[in-house]
């Protein structure tokens, strides 16, 4: 009998692919996590909470808007975020959820589009976990398709009027500021609404199957009044919040390779010590059969995401590359969740055990920015060069 590896993304050595930072990036986040988030995420699961005094914990460790520069965000590589996304996921999904509208959706938007007041009002803040962020994109009839949104914005005066509804926003119940999309008669606009704005509400989804540990909410914007300097500046069409999207997208990729690792780390725990016909399930074929699949599995997911991050750092990244990443890992991770629910048997059903609660929470992942089907068609679209998205 030879020592285990139990870390799948041991087997080919990853580890060798990364600088002395990245790997001290990635340790320091799991070490974080295995403090402050492993003990308790299977009762906040349960309990359908966000751990909300968290949040300025993971603003002291620079993990909020990492990747932006400047405004005390950490500036760090796309890898090094990418690092720190598999590693939140790897705990929970609802988690890496969390950091990435922060970061990605809601710092970045500001970041990329706002004007230099709106920066500097917010993203310090952000940065720190002292405030809350959210992206109002998606929906309750609009979410593959967001050209088609309902929500309006009308000028009144000097100011803006905003009517409509936002569905599935993660934060949307805590956030302190909402980046908000709506048509103009100018098209597509970004304008950001402060919690506590007249007309501006929230109304959190329950009974949620999946991320559970997060906060889902809806928007509900009746007759805001908002002044132009609400408006993101550079904003226009839906050049912006696409932009946005590929930036989580990519949060997305790296996050599942956790979560189909934290899968296998603990399938293997459980099959190497659960005694069955005399003998640990691992010594059967079957289960070797499952544990060797999912793990070539991860690794390939790992290698796909490192090569990504090395494309973005490089400022090459495409659209549809990262749709490809996004497809490929959460398909993946998926599955690979539900097989290793099957090594634990009957106790893999419970929240004890880390598969089945990756399985359900990468049901919403692979939904959320960007379902399967949608990422299917823009790879054949770059494929192919005809568009299968309308008619």
């Amino acid at each position: 009998m030879t020592t285990p590896v139990t870390d799948p993304l041991a087997l080919l050595d990853l580890r060798s692919s990364l600088s002395d930072t990245e790997r001290d990036i990635q340790s320091a986040v799991a070490g974080f996590l295995a403090d402050r988030v492993r003990p308790s995420i299977g009762e906040w699961f349960d309990a359908g909470v966000f751990p909300r005094d968290l949040v300025p914990e993971l603003g002291k460790l620079g993990l909020l808007g990492m990747h932006l520069q400047g405004y005390g965000c950490a500036g760090t590589s796309a890898v090094e975020y990418g690092l720190a996304c598999l590693e939140l996921e790897a705990a929970d999904s609802g988690l890496r959820s969390f950091v990435s509208v922060q970061g990605s959706l809601s710092m970045f938007s500001i970041h990329r589009w706002g004007s230099e007041e709106q920066k500097q009002e917010w993203l310090p803040r952000l940065a720190a976990g002292e405030a809350i962020g959210c992206f109002g994109l998606t929906e309750p009839d609009h979410g593959s398709d967001p050209a088609g949104m309902r929500t309006r914005a009308r000028r009144d005066g000097t100011d803006w009027i905003l009517d409509g509804t936002k569905m599935w926003i993660t934060n949307g119940g805590i956030a302190d500021v909402a980046t908000v999309w709506a048509q103009t008669e100018d098209g597509i606009r970004g304008f950001l609404v402060p919690r506590g704005t007249p007309g501006f509400t929230t109304r959190d989804i329950k009974n949620k199957m999946s991320l559970r540990a997060s906060v889902t909410s809806e928007l509900v914007l009746d007759g805001v009044r908002l002044p132009d300097s609400a408006r993101l500046p550079l904003a226009e069409g839906l050049r912006g919040p696409l932009s946005c999207l590929s930036e989580a997208r990519f949060g997305v990729l790296w996050g599942a390779v956790g979560a189909a690792r934290d899968s296998v780390r603990s399938a293997i725990e459980y099959a190497t010590t659960r005694v069955q016909f005399g003998r640990p399930i691992a010594g059967f074929q079957l289960t070797q059969q499952k544990i060797a699949d999912r793990a070539v599995s991860v690794s390939t997911s790992a290698l796909l995401a490192l090569h990504l991050g090395r494309l973005k750092d490089a400022g090459t990244l495409r659209p549809e590359q990262v749709s490809l990443g996004k497809l490929n890992n959460v398909r993946e991770a998926i599955e690979t969740a539900r097989v290793c629910r099957t090594i634990l048997g009957g106790s893999g059903i419970t929240t004890e055990y880390p598969p089945l609660r990756h399985a359900a929470n990468l049901e919403s992942v692979l939904t959320y920015e960007g379902t399967s089907e949608v990422h299917t068609l823009t790879i054949g679209r770059a494929l192919t060069g005809i568009s299968a998205f309308e008619g």
